[in-house]
């Protein structure tokens, strides 16, 4: 069975952003092994400085290189991805696997984004538009895509 792993910067707080989460979590284990891995946002001044920008993010990227799973395909949510429809996302989640990969790392940065040496590591860049949206709801929309890819992977009607 494939494994996959949503790291997210920041803790869900609200109850119907939980029970969501909660709920495509639940859906994605009856196709993968699924675990999401909730890891704290550097705390940073009220009005950071881009130095002190820099230095918060170099600082959650040591968090993040020490969860991502070894020798998973590493992808990262960042505005400068490419965008791709929820049947090009399932394709491409299809590829990883056939490629011969075990796992697959999925990251959403922080409110100030991801360091540049993540950036560096990720075999692929996505976007989800050129929206802005809250972490915590985009944490919501990853999963329900997750879902959906797997679920077009396995002919189900849940993608219409």
């Amino acid at each position: 069975m494939f494994d996959i792993t949503l790291i997210a910067m920041g803790k869900l707080k609200e109850k119907f952003y939980l029970s969501a989460a909660e709920e495509y979590a639940k859906r994605l284990k009856g196709y993968c092994r699924f675990q999401l891995l909730e890891l704290p946002e550097y705390r940073l001044p009220e009005d950071p400085s881009p130095a002190e920008i820099a230095a918060g993010l170099d600082k959650e990227a040591e968090q993040i290189l020490s969860k991502i799973p070894k020798n998973a395909w590493l992808c990262i949510f960042t505005p400068e991805g490419k965008t791709l429809s929820s049947e090009d996302f399932s394709e491409k989640m299809k590829q990883v696997k056939l490629s011969g990969k075990s796992s697959a790392c999925f990251l959403i940065g922080s409110s100030f984004g991801i360091s540049p040496k993540i950036k560096q590591l990720a075999d692929f860049k996505l976007s989800m538009g050129p929206m802005t949206f809250p972490h915590h709801l985009a944490r919501i929309m990853v999963l329900e895509q997750l879902y959906r890819a797997e679920a077009i992977q396995a002919g189900s009607k849940y993608h219409k």
